[in-house]
């Protein structure tokens, strides 16, 4: 008997295997400019079984021959459903139309939009660009990144910092993307503004932990900026005049949908409007210079139904001089092709170059003095990215890339009044890394889904540079050098480095509006950031590993509760997660980082960890919409040599945070914006005793605990009221005010505390707080699209 239902079990599993299957694939786009919409789910009607379309829109779903109802779900589109015949492999091409009233209280498609329950992801956030418009920004200029630093665990050391901080890491533990190139410093204006033009992005999505295993490089969190590909079925103008700067932006079909293009710039003019007022009252400074600028450009091209190529690109920089020269910025260029091999296999080959540098200039006016100092990073690299659609329940990627880094820390040249100059450049540092990737999602039933895949990364510190070895020593004091040694050798690496990333996620569906998720990932980090100051700056350069400084190593767990409520109105998460950090750098005290070929003799290596709570509700239709966030948690580093070798806060802690984003569309004209944020304030280094040299005081910590006190929290409103002046109209040319206020009840929130010796008192120390800004900051900009 037992071996008969083994023969009938056999026999069952070959008719299922010998069940002929065939595959649907196709594009979905968006009817009005032809953009490739990511994210749209593609399910067989009634089902669980389905798809969501890639970062170009595309989508390939298996199904055992018949005939099904296919139904598109994405929110803020109409629902499309088409019946097909599945008899062959079809090609089958989706046009989304947005729906028109989306002021009312109802449910935008027929099926359930529960896809933050029933996806894999989790520490993830989606950000639609048109949901960015809406929120009150600095200036009354939209701002991408600003809109991140609102993200439960996403924080940032102050105003007018750059960057952001995620789960406790530094700004240079994010990977910043723009098309898959690399961008190494996101912020214009000392941190005010992202280089990001909001006329040119489509989406964003930040990656908290659950990092899938195509990315890598960093440890801490991914932001995936893409770019729109231009309208191809019209040529369309977007633009705006601000409080201090403009942009504009044209893009439209090259040949209606088959290729088109987008071109988008921007513009300060503070320095122009400034310029009168200094020229009078400052002569020295009438040729100040204070602005930024940038261009940001796509064109793509559809060769046939198998074939697409994209050319990217982006150049900015800030200038400011006064007397002087210092300006920075970031060049990417990407070139991109996707390839359908076959039904269930598509290809996306791409290569970028990258580039951020800075330079200052000083100049002695009448004679030769000079002193120039340049430094930069460069990216080349070539990637392949597979995605193999085995059949509705697996989905398996992998791919390939390869990455050339050069680093040019300083080039100095010092020049005297008779012209002689004198070098004190730096020698040029080269690596390499190689990675290799794979992953499977795998669907085991319609509750349990699972994520699994690993990445494996070769890290090569080249040759053509001086290889420096030094002494152990006590901790916390300047490593004395043993040797240094010249390898002129480009291809023998002085240093290589090998590590296995696992990642893994699962998904748990408890009923139709709640699930339960969890992930671990390890990111290995091979190039860090060099700086002792609590906020990054431009001046700031990145160091390889080498065979003196070790990897960064970041392990995450995270476990998330996931809940809708009201027909999936609201969308709730409860997430926990803990990071441990090894080989985090961290520097002596008094360390000399500027110009100095021995710096790796002034780091040290500890390790770290990260721990929190992350409460999200977010309500994503009908006139009121937004979000609210809580966040508590803790980020500590051990350092032997640094704070008596225990553990202290790292300056990137924030113990509690809570954000508050609303906007309200009171009708098609109008609408309200309102944004709080509270932050504990961030930990500093003060003294506890005094001594005096005469007659100064000379504050000083007795104790040697790094970050012992923490300052004032940091706390801000915002509103923002827009004006659809055309809303009700038909014609094409559209306009809008914005109005915004930023800091609406006058913060002084603390960036720094200093001591100082009162003038009025020698005996007495007196802290001073720095704000960065502390006042109210009220802002117009108009906005127009024909």
């Amino acid at each position: 008997m037992k071996l008969q239902n083994i023969f009938i079990l056999f026999l069952l599993q070959v008719s299922a295997l010998a069940q002929e299957k065939f595959t649907i694939k196709g594009y979905v786009k968006d009817k009005k400019n032809g953009e490739a919409l990511i994210g749209v789910v593609i399910s067989k009607k009634g089902t669980s079984i389905g798809v969501s379309t890639n970062e170009y829109g595309f989508y390939s779903l298996t199904l055992p021959k018949g005939q099904y109802t296919l139904v598109t779900n994405y929110l803020g589109y109409k629902t499309i459903e088409k019946s097909v015949d599945l008899t062959q492999n079809l090609t089958l091409n989706f046009e989304l139309e947005e729906v028109d009233n989306q002021l009312q209280e109802v449910e935008v498609s027929s099926e359930a939009e529960d896809k933050n329950v029933k996806s894999i992801e989790m520490s993830t956030v989606k950000l639609d660009i048109k949901q960015v418009e809406k929120i009150p920004a600095l200036l009354g200029e939209v701002d991408v990144v600003r809109a991140v630093q609102l993200l439960p665990g996403v924080t940032t050391v102050g105003e007018g910092a750059s960057g952001f901080n995620v789960r406790g890491g530094n700004v240079d533990q994010n990977l910043i993307l723009l098309d898959d190139a690399p961008v190494f410093n996101s912020s214009h204006l000392f941190g005010f503004f992202s280089v990001f033009n909001p006329d040119a992005v489509k989406d964003l999505k930040l990656y908290k932990g659950g990092i899938p295993s195509q990315y890598g490089g960093r440890s801490s969190s991914v932001l995936d900026v893409r770019l729109k590909e231009g309208n191809n079925k019209q040529f369309e103008a977007n633009g705006g005049i601000g409080t201090i700067f403009s942009r504009l932006s044209i893009e439209g079909p090259i040949k209606k949908e088959k290729s088109s293009f987008i071109i988008a710039g921007r513009r300060s003019y503070i320095d122009v409007l400034a310029k009168p007022i200094l020229s009078k009252k400052q002569p020295n400074l009438k040729n100040a210079q204070f602005y930024f600028y940038d261009l940001t450009a796509k064109v793509n091209y559809r060769i046939n139904d198998k074939n697409t190529v994209f050319l990217s690109g982006y150049f900015g920089r800030d200038v400011f001089g006064a007397g002087f020269t210092f300006d920075w910025g970031n060049a990417t260029t990407t070139l991109r092709w996707n390839h359908i091999f076959n039904p269930r296999l598509f290809m996306n080959l791409t290569s970028f170059y990258s580039n951020y540098d800075y330079k200052i200039i000083f100049t002695q006016p009448g004679n030769n003095q000079k002193f120039e100092w340049r430094a930069n990073i460069v990216n080349y690299s070539l990637k392949s990215d597979l995605s193999w659609y085995v059949n509705a329940n697996n989905t398996v990627r992998f791919g390939i890339q390869d990455i050339l880094y050069q680093f040019n820390p300083t080039t100095a040249i010092i020049t005297d009044a008779e012209g002689r100059s004198t070098d004190l450049s730096l020698e040029k540092k080269y690596a390499n890394e190689l990675a290799l990737y794979v992953s499977n999602e795998q669907k085991l039933n319609d509750r349990f889904t699972l994520e699994y895949g690993i990445r494996v990364s070769d890290f090569a510190y080249l040759g053509n540079t001086t290889k420096y070895t030094y002494r152990d020593t006590t901790p916390g004091i300047e490593l004395p050098l043993q040797a240094e040694e010249k390898n002129d050798n480009f291809f023998k690496p002085i240093k290589n480095y090998i590590y296995p990333e696992p990642r893994f996620s699962a998904n748990y569906v408890l009923n139709n509006v709640s699930s339960l998720k969890w992930s671990y990932n390890r990111m290995v980090q091979y190039i860090q950031i060099v700086s002792n100051t609590a906020a990054t700056t431009p001046l700031d350069v990145y160091t390889p590993s080498t065979n003196n400084v070790k990897p960064l190593i970041a392990d995450q767990i995270s476990l998330g509760y996931f809940r809708n409520f009201k027909e999936n109105m609201f969308e709730t998460s409860v997430e926990v997660f803990y990071k441990y950090f090894q080989n985090q750098l961290d520097y002596i005290d008094n360390a000399d980082l500027l110009i100095n070929k021995y710096i790796e003799s002034q780091f040290l290596q500890g390790i770290g960890r990260a721990y929190g709570l992350e409460v999200y509700i977010k309500k994503a239709k009908g006139k009121w919409n937004g979000w609210l966030s809580y966040t508590l948690s803790r980020t500590e580093r051990k350092v032997l040599g640094i704070s008596n070798n225990d553990w202290f806060l790292s300056k990137y802690d924030r113990t509690h945070l809570i954000n508050f984003v609303n906007t309200y569309d009171f009708n098609k004209k109008w609408s309200a914006s309102v944004t709080f944020v509270f932050l504990s304030g961030t930990p500093a280094t003060f003294p506890d005793a005094k001594f005096q040299i005469q007659g100064y005081n000379v504050p000083y910590n007795t104790t040697n605990q790094r970050n012992n006190f923490r300052i004032t929290p940091y706390h801000r409103l915002d509103v923002g009221v827009t004006w659809n002046i055309d809303a009700m109209k038909t014609k094409r040319f559209k306009n809008q005010l914005v109005l915004s206020v930023y800091n609406v009840y006058n913060r002084r929130n603390a960036y720094s505390i200093y001591f100082r010796t009162n003038p009025d008192n020698p005996n007495e120390t007196q802290a001073v707080r720095f704000s960065v800004i502390g006042s109210i900051v009220p802002a117009i900009t108009w906005n127009f699209n024909f």
